[in-house]
């Protein structure tokens, strides 16, 4: 089984969608809180929490507590993607007779705790979880802590009690995102260590400055540490916790205050605060607009692939991207399934896997087998019918479905039917099984045409670039509607992947920014570009996106 890798991302995103289109209906709320823990929430309810929206006492359920009761809004987005109550809804968030109030509410059907006052959130927990063990019940408890919430002394007598009596179908997450209400945690109260200034970079990164995984460790429990950002993490962890026996587990996610919007990241002031209307659309956007970069494994040395996956970990790579060449379908042949089956155990990346094969259908469920996360082959050797067959496969093993195109072919007509549902859409721009090839220019084009195909064909997922993709070219192909990069010799081909795939980042980021730059100007002008601007309040953001505004002729 795949991890169902675009599925998560797609409602992740959905999620944080309905979130600024909550709290800006509201008023008011916290989206701060409920953007960090978008992905712990994402994986839950896409890929490990039973639950019944249409029986939401379900006896046989699985709890889910939300300790951190503000980050509501969060909570309720996610009930609303899997089928609660409809997203329409949403817009209702904090009014009276709503039953979407500030804090979770059981009058909401399938909330589970009341969360207003914190730090109380884990003693019922560990009371449901230790009633479940008693009568011996099959479900699990998981339980979402904040960091600032850790200041109450009741989280810590519920960690004593937990360890006590054992309970170990109770998992906690600690949404580590180092900022309360008033703050930053480690000013006010330190998990880890004080600091002394407002980088919060060093504190995120710098793991022998972390020290809150030693104080659960001292209570008793099963610790995992994570980068509380990357599905494939969250997905281990919990495999992992649930798996453990004889002692509760908590999941340590280090996660950003306000993740994936800039001017709210690591920003205090979006604790508690709604987005304005006049920039929702230019946040929405934003949300459209994460991307993701995939090296190219075969662009680094072909006798030590494991060597080149190991590097694309260090890397901080998203992807491992898999191309597989059959030697038939082009004339270059490199390895097929069993050697991914081989790489799989190396890591827990997602596969991205690129079948350049002739009749991938015959072939196709030996790489789900051997564990790609997402599986794409061409529309070239593909037709209605092995497609059909080939997208329902994967969608019953939880892999993500994408469709290939070569420099010379066009979206065949028998493919839009499948484009509301699929995952990915790869765009080459070089002439496959061929290495060292320059980017073709005339891709620009056909991605405008593509575009308005996309979008008049409900497409949600993501257009991946591969061919020729280097730190000249990354910037317009992005504008161009690329949201997943490969790399090849510009990335595994440099003696420093992290460096590269760093700078990939960097140069994308940039182009992300004028975009939305772009976008504020036609929605409001220079004013609109002024407020946008002056939000960025962390770090050197407000300063570079000035630069980018002043060479666009905007300021």
């Amino acid at each position: 089984m795949g991890l169902d890798y675009y599925q998560i991302k797609k409602n992740i995103r959905r999620a944080r969608k309905l979130v600024i289109w909550g709290t800006n209906a509201a008023g008011s709320g916290h989206p701060g809180g409920s953007f960090s823990m978008a992905e712990i929430l994402g994986c839950l309810f896409g890929r490990h929490l039973k639950f019944n929206p249409k029986d939401p006492q379900w006896e046989k359920r699985d709890r889910l507590v939300l300790s951190k009761g503000h980050a509501a809004p969060g909570l309720f987005s996610n009930m609303a993607v899997a089928g609660y109550f409809p997203e329409s809804q949403i817009q209702t968030l904090r009014k009276f007779g709503s039953k979407l109030q500030g804090h979770p509410d059981l009058k909401c059907p399938g909330v589970e705790f009341c969360g207003g006052s914190l730090g109380t959130g884990l003693s019922y927990s560990v009371g449901i979880a230790l009633g479940a063990k008693i009568n011996s019940e099959d479900h699990h408890v998981y339980t979402i802590i904040g960091d600032g919430e850790s200041n109450e002394g009741q989280v810590w007598e519920a960690a004593m009690t937990a360890s006590k009596y054992r309970v170990d179908n109770l998992t906690a997450f600690l949404d580590r995102n180092f900022i309360q209400q008033d703050s930053y945690t480690e000013k006010v109260m330190p998990l880890d260590e004080i600091l002394d200034g407002d980088d919060l970079s060093e504190m995120w990164k710098d793991a022998s400055r972390w020290k809150t995984g030693d104080k659960w460790r001292s209570f008793g429990w099963n610790v995992i540490e994570i980068d509380g950002h990357r599905v494939e993490q969250i997905d281990d962890a919990i495999t992992r916790a649930n798996a453990t026996k004889g002692v509760p587990t908590i999941i340590i996610s280090r996660t950003i205050k306000g993740k994936s919007i800039e001017h709210m990241e690591d920003n205090p002031q979006w604790h508690g605060k709604a987005p304005d209307s006049d920039i929702v659309p230019i946040i929405n956007l934003e949300l459209d607009s994460q991307f993701m970069i995939a090296p190219s494994i075969i662009a680094g040395d072909m006798t030590n692939l494991e060597n080149e996956v190991k590097r694309c970990v260090s890397g901080r790579a998203d992807y491992v991207h898999l191309d597989v060449m059959d030697g038939m379908f082009v004339s270059t042949k490199t390895f097929d399934h069993t050697k991914i089956k081989q790489l799989r155990t190396l890591c827990i990346l997602p596969f991205d896997t690129h079948l350049m094969i002739n009749e991938p259908v015959k072939h196709v469920r030996d790489y789900v087998d051997a564990g790609s996360d997402i599986i794409t082959v061409h529309a070239e050797v593909t037709d209605e019918s092995s497609f059909g067959e080939i997208h329902d496969l994967l969608r019953q093993n939880q892999v993500s479905v994408g469709l290939a195109i070569n420099p010379d072919t066009e979206l065949p007509d028998w493919s839009w039917q499948f484009l509301p549902s699929l995952d990915q859409l790869i765009v080459m721009s070089v002439v496959p099984g061929k290495s060292g090839q320059r980017y073709l220019e005339e891709t620009h084009a056909k991605m405008a045409r593509l575009n308005q195909v996309l979008c008049e064909n409900n497409f949600s997922g993501y257009i991946e670039a591969d061919g020729g993709i280097n730190l000249e070219n990354i910037e317009s192909v992005f504008a161009d509607g690329a949201r997943v990069f490969v790399g090849g010799g510009a990335i595994v081909g440099q003696d420093d992947i992290r460096s590269a795939i760093r700078d990939f980042r960097t140069v994308a980021l940039k182009s992300r920014r004028q975009a939305l730059l772009d976008r504020a100007h036609q929605l409001g002008g220079t004013d609109l570009i002024n407020k946008w601007i002056n939000l960025h309040i962390i770090g050197k953001k407000q300063e570079q996106l000035k630069q980018i505004a002043q060479e666009a002729g905007y300021l």
